[in-house]
């Protein structure tokens, strides 16, 4: 990375007294970040109304399914196979497979270094927004996440983009014979996940990648990601979701997620629950790992809205910057954006062998190249109509504050489909405050809730007469805008799509972007 040492700010040599600036003033930060609800000034709602409505960024990340009709064909075998093997819910807690697999391929996961992400919520955000800084200093990067919004090459991705059907098909073509190998040595074959990991971890190395940004499925410890020894170990908020297989608390919940942080590692974290800190904060010193806290080492300085987005002053690891635009809307993306940058500076060394910035125009470009396709995004105008792939509880509260913040709706119409696994009822009441209706519906996921139940659930929570039921989603979407528009043309309503990744999904396509 020595070639890259020149992008680093020298111009203002760094105010702090120690490794992570302990003299330097930051009441602000930790006052903010501790409630994680920023005072803001109070900005009209007509004003927000038309920030809002400067739109999505031109262009599509999600990738369309394959033009060519033999490409297409090629591509759904594969899925078709993929679909054979355990699914990500179907869970054997070890990491015993994946081992087995990375093995027989030479240890693919080895030849660069990676950035390991956990957490409960804003992983894929985090991942984007850290892959977009990393290739602003000319590393050439690949990113792993899950699940996929549209398509299933949209989780393995190099040089900022998901790799072509064609990359993918040949990847797994690659794969397959040591992936049939390890099936036959093995209890139980691969699970669906461990096979795309190892996919992923092989494609980096054939690129080759300058460093790897990899997001966990589930957890931590056992995760089949969790082959990598990442120097650089990031933990984004932390709550409760899947508890059945991590934990009932926080604390709990961390335990398992604490299991990416690595000898001598670096560790970034978002701001969490007391129990779940703490049980971080003890992994790190077991394996004598250094820690940067939100809210201490690095966080946000202050925020506002902006068209189309939010403009920022980010307090780094080795000292602020300024003036920085990120095109995502929500308190959340802020805080988001501040772990992302102090994971890349940690990666650099700086705030520990490197008491510098990065260099501020680089990571001002970067941030505004930053896209994160179903969270808080804006597919329709008149009336406007959002997607956001919150799916717990945690995640619709940051939601729904990102919403009334941004937008500032005079009225709006949920449609919400969750899957069966999920606090439907929590998520709902997240959302209760900020819909004045919701319509209930399903997603193309057979693990979708059932309409029936969903909507009892609704009942509980809204009343009966707020609850719509439409059990085909794009006859809810349909429901939804007509409702919307029920308030006249220029009266500000829109319409909120969520619940799950899958109903973001089927929306997107639904309407258009793809």
């Amino acid at each position: 990375m020595s070639e890259h040492r020149d992008q680093f700010d020298e111009s203002e040599p760094s105010d702090k007294s120690d490794e992570f600036g302990e003299s330097d003033p930051f009441d602000d930060i930790v006052a903010s970040e501790t409630d994680r609800d920023p005072d803001l000034a109070v900005i009209e709602a007509g004003s927000r109304t038309l920030r809002a409505q400067a739109g999505s960024p031109q262009g599509d990340p999600v990738p369309a399914r394959p033009a060519d009709p033999e490409v297409d064909r090629a591509l759904r075998e594969v899925e078709t196979e993929l679909s054979t093997r355990w699914g990500e819910t179907k869970l054997e807690p070890s990491v015993t497979r994946i081992a087995a697999l990375m093995d027989v391929l030479g240890e693919p996961q080895r030849a660069y270094p990676s950035i390991h992400i956990t957490g409960t919520n804003g992983k894929t955000s985090t991942a984007r927004m850290i892959e977009a800084l990393l290739a602003g200093f000319e590393l050439r990067t690949g990113r792993y996440t899950s699940p996929h919004v549209q398509t299933i090459t949209e989780r393995i991705s190099l040089d900022g983009a998901p790799i072509s059907a064609e990359r993918f098909i040949e990847t797994y073509q690659d794969t397959k014979p040591y992936v049939e190998l390890v099936d036959a040595r093995e209890e139980y074959r691969l699970s669906f996940f461990e096979v795309l990991t190892g996919m992923a971890y092989a494609a980096f190395a054939d690129a080759p990648v300058d460093v790897a940004v990899v997001e966990v499925g589930m957890g931590g410890t056992w995760d089949a990601t969790n082959v990598i020894d990442a120097q650089v170990a990031v933990v984004t908020p932390i709550d409760l979701d899947h508890t059945d297989r991590l934990g009932g608390t926080p604390g709990e919940i961390a335990g398992e997620k604490a299991g990416i942080i690595k000898q001598g590692a670096t560790v970034v974290l978002a701001q969490q629950p007391v129990d779940a800190a703490q049980v971080m904060l003890k992994k790190a010193v077991e394996v004598d790992a250094t820690v940067a806290r939100e809210g201490m080492e690095f966080g946000v300085v202050a925020r506002e809205i902006a068209v189309g987005g939010q403009l920022l002053t980010l307090r780094g690891l080795g000292g602020e910057y300024e003036e920085v635009f990120l095109p995502l809307h929500g308190a959340y993306q802020a805080h988001n954006a501040a772990v992302a940058l102090a994971a890349v500076e940690a990666f650099f060394g700086i705030g520990a062998e490197h008491a510098r910035t990065l260099d501020n125009d680089t990571v001002r470009r970067a941030f505004a190249s930053v896209s994160s396709p179903g969270r808080l995004e804006v597919v329709r105008k008149s009336p406007t109509v959002v997607l956001d792939a919150a799916h717990n509880p945690h995640g619709a509260r940051a939601t729904a504050d990102g919403v009334s913040e941004s937008f500032g709706f005079s009225r709006l119409i949920g449609v919400v489909s969750t899957s069966a696994d999920k606090d439907a009822k929590g998520l709902l009441e997240a959302f209760e405050p900020i819909f004045a209706e919701v319509v209930v519906t399903a997603n193309s996921n057979p693990r979708a809730t059932d309409v029936d139940a969903l909507a009892a659930i609704a009942v509980e929570v809204f009343g009966e007469d707020r609850v719509v039921v439409e059990p085909r989603l794009d006859d809810a979407i349909e429901a939804a805008i007509t409702l919307a528009e029920e308030e006249g043309e220029y009266a500000g309503a829109g319409v909120l799509v969520t619940g799950s990744i899958f109903t973001v999904g089927d929306a997107r396509l639904l309407l258009g972007r793809r």
